[in-house]
This record gives structure tokens, C-alpha cells and sequence, in this order.
């Protein structure tokens, strides 16, 4: 393949503004410690360091940092009284119960921790920091963090994925996700469970990336890998806490009989997933048996990155009843909804509305908005293209 010469001098020059980041601001004018978790890799220090420039900085996964600080954790915390930011704050526990003490000696105090294990983050703050902290999520770049989405063609981003190693620093994209996956297997994954069969293991997540935007059947994925039911259900756990993958819930109203009960699966981001499908180029992406479904978790996971940077949680689910009438994505809002079809066609039809009118015929006016969101070029209130949401 010939190097894109326009993509290239896009890519690689770029420090991006996350828009996580006026929220972050916010929250810690309202709590003496706001918590950012999210992927290895997705720039949470990078965010942290910029957002509050004047703050002091320490990273416990550091062997050294972590033994200076444990020597007298309530008073290194006391002594950063114009702020800190404690990068990793999981490595070490007892930091958690010190933060409680110093935040209700002094008001005046302000702490940022981050960590890319969500597990023992919660752990550890439900546990001594409940009503003292805010809690935030940055997954990699959105569509809209991204800014040069417009001029780069759909399969190069999903192929690329969103890490922002791969925008903003130019990295190669194999290399990237093949030194994160390595990283994860070897540190998150044994830092949280203790995987007995690390082949195992790793031939469950590389079907994971098959079963995209599908309903995930724990019991079938069980037989297909060799394990028990109890065991891919705590993988799958697992997966989620590392922010690896998450469940598309399927939406209920009271109409439970015709609707299935089984979740769907989808990459938090698909560069990955490409990944462990073996691919190594765009025209791979442009190739794939399952190209429709990468492009409906580009489309999920940007939706769910939108939610995110508002400081908002995950009201996401998919509809689908008995008749096989489906919608992709639902957006519980009160007892409003939104309603979106995502189809990875470049030409519209006007049978991509079938499902969203029939929807109407279940919930009436409570459907607020109606849209398909495709890779076409034709646009109107009720249709758009998937940049341009």
C-alpha cells in the first residue's frame, strides 16, 4: 500500500484538547478529589498535568515514589498544599484512608488521582472516600477531540483506532496496540485475576473481537474456548474493569416477554479489536466479513465517549424483541428516548428507517429523536453521517 501522504502530515504533530477537561476543572472546584480512570495508553496524565499545570505530581506505580511516600502518607499528602495529582493511586492502598483523613482535617486541599485499573480504584474509594470524590472516565479520543476525522477515510480510522500515541505522536498503529496488549496481559491482567492458562485467556479475548455487536452467550463462548461458564464470566469482568471492552445492555419497558435478556459486546476502542482480528492494513478493515459491525462499535463507542466527557454516565442499550425487529442503540433520557440505526453504508435507503418507525409503534411520543447514522453524504434532521453527529 502507498503511504498517505495527506494522512501523514495530519497525523503526528498534534497535543489534543480533551474535552474532559472543563469538566474536570469544575468538578474540583465542588470536591477536594476527582478520580479519572480509564484505559492504559488514553492520555489520563497527560490531561491531569495540563489541566492543572500548577499542581504537584507523583506516580505510584514508581517502586521509589510509592516507599518515599509510604514513609509518612498523611504527611506527604499535607505537604502539597497547592495540589496533586497521584498518578496509579492504586498501587498503594493506604493512600485512600490517608486522603479521608487529610480532606476532613483541611478543605482547602485538592487531589487528582488516576488509574487504569477501574476495579481497584472503586475498591479503594467506596470503601474510604465515599461522598468526598468525583469520579470521571477518558477512553481515547473522540471523533470530535480528533478534529481531522473529515479527511481521513472510514477504514483508516477504524483500522487506527483513537490512541492518541497513534494521532498525536504518529507511532505506528501495530506497533502501539501490539506493545498494549503485551502490557495488559502481563501486568493489568495478573495484577486482577490469576489466570492459570494464559493461552486460554488469550484466545477468549481474541473472540471477543469477533462477537462485536453481537449478543454475547456466555455458555456458547465457554464450549468455543474450553473453559467453564464461571470462568468466562469472571474474563469478561475482567475485561470490562480494564476498560478493554463493555456491555451494550438491551433496553426494558415493561414489554419483557419479547425481549432477549443477553447483552452485547463491543471494544472501547476498535483499533484493538482490529488487532486481535489479525488485521494489518485499511484494505484489511475494507475486506472484513464483519466490517459492518467494526463500523457500529466506531459509531457506539464514540456515543459513549460523547456521555463520558460530559462527566455523564453510560445510559446506552439496544432494543430487540421476538419478531427481530432491532434498533442499534437506544439513549434512555427520562422517560424520553433516542433512538439510532447505524449502518455502514455510503448510500442511503430509505429501509433504514423500518425499525425506528416500528420502534414509534411501541413507545409513541416518548421516541424524542430518530436518526440513521451512516457513511453517506446526504444529510437531513433525520439522517447523518457518522462524523457529524
Amino acid at each position: 500500500m502507498q503511504p498517505n501522504l495527506e494522512l501523514n502530515s495530519i497525523i503526528g504533530r498534534n497535543m489534543y484538547k480533551r474535552l474532559l477537561e472543563s469538566k474536570l476543572r469544575d468538578l474540583s472546584r465542588s470536591f477536594p478529589i476527582v478520580s479519572v480512570t480509564g484505559p492504559r495508553q488514553s492520555g489520563k496524565t497527560t490531561l491531569c498535568r495540563m489541566a492543572f499545570e500548577d499542581y504537584d505530581y507523583v506516580n505510584l506505580e514508581d517502586e521509589e515514589s510509592r516507599a518515599i511516600m509510604q514513609k509518612d502518607i498523611k504527611g506527604f499528602l499535607g505537604s502539597h498544599t497547592k495540589g496533586l495529582i497521584i498518578d496509579e493511586a492504586h498501587y498503594l492502598p493506604e493512600v485512600f484512608s490517608a486522603l479521608q483523613v487529610v480532606c476532613d482535617n483541611d478543605d482547602n486541599l485538592r487531589y487528582i488521582l488516576s488509574g487504569s485499573s477501574n476495579w481497584l480504584m472503586l475498591q479503594n474509594i467506596s470503601q474510604s472516600l465515599a461522598g468526598r470524590v468525583a469520579l470521571l472516565r477518558l477512553l481515547p479520543l473522540s471523533l470530535d477531540e480528533l478534529g481531522c476525522a473529515d479527511a481521513v477515510n472510514t477504514d483508516h480510522l477504524i483500522y487506527s483506532g483513537f490512541y492518541p500515541a497513534i494521532w498525536g505522536k504518529g507511532r505506528p498503529v501495530f506497533a502501539v496496540y501490539d506493545s498494549y496488549y503485551s502490557t495488559y496481559i502481563q501486568r493489568d491482567v495478573r495484577q486482577l485475576m490469576n489466570i492459570r492458562d494464559m493461552d486460554l485467556f488469550r484466545k477468549f479475548v481474541r473472540l471477543c473481537a469477533t462477537r462485536i455487536g453481537n449478543e454475547f452467550i456466555a455458555s456458547s463462548m465457554a464450549s468455543e474456548v474450553g473453559v467453564s461458564l464461571k470462568t468466562v464470566q469472571g474474563w469478561l469482568s475482567l475485561l470490562e474493569t480494564s476498560y478493554v471492552l463493555f456491555q451494550l445492555k438491551p433496553y426494558f419497558r415493561n414489554i419483557g416477554k419479547r425481549l432477549t435478556k443477553t447483552p452485547k459486546i463491543y471494544f472501547h476502542d476498535v483499533g484493538l479489536a482490529c488487532y486481535l482480528l489479525g488485521y494489518r492494513s485499511e484494505t484489511d478493515v475494507a475486506n472484513s466479513p464483519i466490517r459492518g459491525a467494526l463500523f457500529e462499535n466506531l459509531v457506539v463507542a464514540d456515543m459513549l465517549k460523547r456521555r463520558y466527557n460530559d462527566g455523564l454516565n453510560n445510559n446506552m442499550f439496544f432494543y430487540r424483541d421476538k419478531s427481530q425487529h432491532e434498533i442499534d442503540l437506544l439513549m434512555e433520557e427520562g422517560n424520553s428516548l433516542k433512538a439510532y440505526e447505524i449502518k455502514s453504508s455510503t448510500v442511503f435507503h430509505n429501509s433504514f428507517f423500518s425499525n425506528l418507525n416500528y420502534l414509534r409503534t411501541i413507545f409513541g411520543n416518548d421516541v424524542k429523536t430518530a436518526k440513521v447514522i451512516y457513511d453517506g453524504s446526504y444529510e437531513d434532521d433525520s439522517i447523518v453521517n457518522f462524523r457529524h453527529v
